[in-house]
């Protein structure tokens, strides 16, 4: 069985940096996928990725990791609202995947879709619990 845990940007935004690095990775953890509500600015992500790699055991493989911004092939009026609307409300544009490797093989994106790939043995063993 495979589990998505939905993150409202409103439950990371009072935490400080490694407090959302801290919170996403712990459910990443738990074999969750988390869907963020927003994004984690970059340096955040570069934070993320960096305590990834240095808490990689037997038991926890790493992440992986897709944004989904909506206004990333927006120009002219349409990308001033957007970073208007950005500066106002925070990060909350967008969507946030993150799913531990274990499960997760690969996730691919594209204007209309999101393609995340998993591995299949890793589910049906986690199931048969």
């Amino acid at each position: 069985m495979v589990t998505l845990q939905f993150v409202p940007y409103t439950e990371i935004e009072s935490l400080s940096s490694i407090g959302r690095i801290r919170k996403l990775l712990n459910i990443t953890k738990q074999n969750k996928i988390v869907l963020l509500q927003g994004r984690l600015r970059s340096d955040e992500e570069a934070e993320l990725i960096k305590t990834t790699m240095e808490e990689i055991n037997k038991d926890f493989t790493g992440i992986e990791l897709a944004v989904i911004s909506p206004h990333r092939d927006t120009t002219g009026v349409k990308k001033l609202k957007y970073n208007v609307m950005n500066m106002v409300l925070g990060d909350r544009q967008g969507l946030t995947i993150i799913g531990p490797a274990s499960l997760v093989k690969q996730i691919k994106k594209d204007p209309h879709k999101i393609e995340l790939f998993m591995d299949q043995k890793k589910i049906r063993k986690k199931g048969k619990r």
